[in-house]
């Protein structure tokens, strides 16, 4: 499948145009950024403490400069300059190399280990620590759980001023071997030059490293991905560069169509969509998770339900038995489609679905906002201002937040409690297990009386 050329990134660079007759050549002449060499030197190696883990999954440190000794940390007896160090553990004590100073902080490469964390153990993937895609593989399943716990009870403090009680993560059902779905990437050089085929390298935006096989993806996709690699190298020809694969499992059998119809099963549902539609990505969590939030929705007593983003319907026909009716809005037709198909082929008569207007997303829904829950799980970058508004208008019984980035949520978060909401619940799932990656459930209830907060 030919995928679009990438558009060059012009900025920071100047032009020279160099005329010879008839023929005109435009050349670009890349501004390189002078390293800033403050507080330290470019590859300068230092040894530190870990005491932390950014929610970036980097291992965070200190180190202590003239005059910044007591500058202010929001960790407990902390001071110095804050030094990243990905794939650093908390306890650890290590040597690094800096390559980048920002204005108050620095990241460095991790030279070596000097005092490892009793959590540290030996990485499934050979490609660790130079594929982008894991960032956990060295750290024990049950301390990745732990921390993630901890990142969302940071955010929750930092970001919307909260101090609230965030359930243990649940974990997934499978450490490895869950991911149903991967999109590798390939540029396509010249016929003499070798040509990789996988994920972004490690601190790159551009640079691709081969990835033969990925031990998150399911062991259906590694059994294609040989053979799909394979013909993709026999017709690089046929590719423009910026390409991208896909490789998506659903009851063992794998498909490189993006057109394709998937049918997943959760529970006892069968659910059809397109393969290039969203869809959650570990199918072996995802009854534990949509129970969850069909029970946060019902525990509010509401007797409608909405599903503000339902896409083909995995939220509204999971949680639809609890409900006397449930309605599925979506900005996608053609999921609404598969949407309406899957409600008829699980016999579920409750639901209704419509393609609703970005600038008018309730409209026309006769549901009584006091009886009525709305779920909501929008993209990575959280919910826009048009749309909390018209939510706050609205203004449900209660709300579920499902977030795959905490920090957005958490930004989120205060928009809803200056609207009224009060926060009931906080848990985490862990759909990406050896990544910093998280889904984050939400429970947010109306206020009737003064807004108050737990903490408070």
């Amino acid at each position: 499948m030919r995928s679009p050329r990438n558009t060059r990134n012009t900025r920071n660079k100047k032009y020279l145009f160099v005329s010879v007759p008839f023929v005109y050549f435009v050349c670009f002449v890349v501004k390189k950024k002078k390293f800033n060499d403050q507080p330290f030197a470019y590859h300068a190696e230092l040894e530190l403490e870990i005491a932390t883990l950014t929610n970036l999954g980097s291992g965070l440190g200190r180190v202590a400069l003239p005059g910044i000794q007591k500058q202010e940390s929001k960790i407990e007896n902390a001071s110095g300059w804050v030094i990243m160090v990905p794939f650093a553990l908390p306890g650890e004590r290590v040597r690094v190399r800096v390559f980048r100073n920002h204005k108050n902080f620095s990241e460095a490469d991790l030279v070596s280990v000097l005092t490892p964390s009793p959590a540290r153990v030996a990485a499934t993937c050979p490609l660790f620590g130079r594929c982008g895609g894991c960032q956990y593989q060295h750290l024990a399943y049950p301390d990745q759980l732990a921390w993630k716990q901890r990142q969302v009870t940071e955010l929750l403090q930092h970001m919307a001023g909260v101090t609230f009680p965030v359930a243990p993560v649940i974990a997934s059902p499978r450490e490895l071997g869950y991911r149903s779905k991967i999109t590798p990437h390939f540029n396509p050089p010249r016929e003499d030059q070798p040509m990789p085929i996988g994920f972004l390298r490690q601190g790159t935006r551009f640079d691709i490293l081969d990835v033969p096989q990925c031990p998150i993806a399911t062991p259906a996709i590694n059994g294609q991905l040989t053979p799909v690699r394979a013909d993709v190298l026999a017709r690089r020809a046929t590719y423009t560069r910026g390409a991208t694969l896909l490789l998506r499992e659903a009851s063992g059998e794998v498909t490189t169509d993006y057109d394709a119809i998937i049918t997943e099963t959760v529970g006892d549902l069968k659910l059809r969509f397109l393969a290039r539609d969203f869809f959650q990505n570990n199918p072996f969590i995802l009854p534990a998770f949509t129970g969850y939030v069909r029970t946060q929705a019902a525990a509010s007593g509401a007797r409608f339900l909405v599903d503000a983003y339902c896409g083909s319907g995995l939220f509204a026909l999971t949680a639809a038995p609890a409900f006397e009716r449930v309605a599925g809005i979506e900005l996608s037709v053609s999921s609404i489609t598969f949407a309406r198909e899957n409600a008829a082929a699980n016999g579920i008569t409750n639901t209704t679905f419509q393609a609703g207007d970005a600038s008018a997303i309730f409209h026309g829904l006769t549901f009584p906002a006091a009886d009525t829950a709305v779920i909501i799980d929008p993209p990575r970058k959280g919910c826009d201002e048009v749309f909390l508004t018209q939510l706050f208008a609205f203004g449900p019984r209660a709300v579920v937040y499902v977030s795959c980035d905490p920090a957005t949520q958490m930004r989120d978060l205060k928009l809803f409690l200056a609207a009224g909401y009060a926060l009931n619940a906080v848990q985490p799932f862990d759909l990406f297990p050896q990544t910093r990656h998280l889904e984050c459930v939400l429970t947010l209830v109306r206020s009737v009386g003064p807004h108050l907060l737990p903490s408070e």
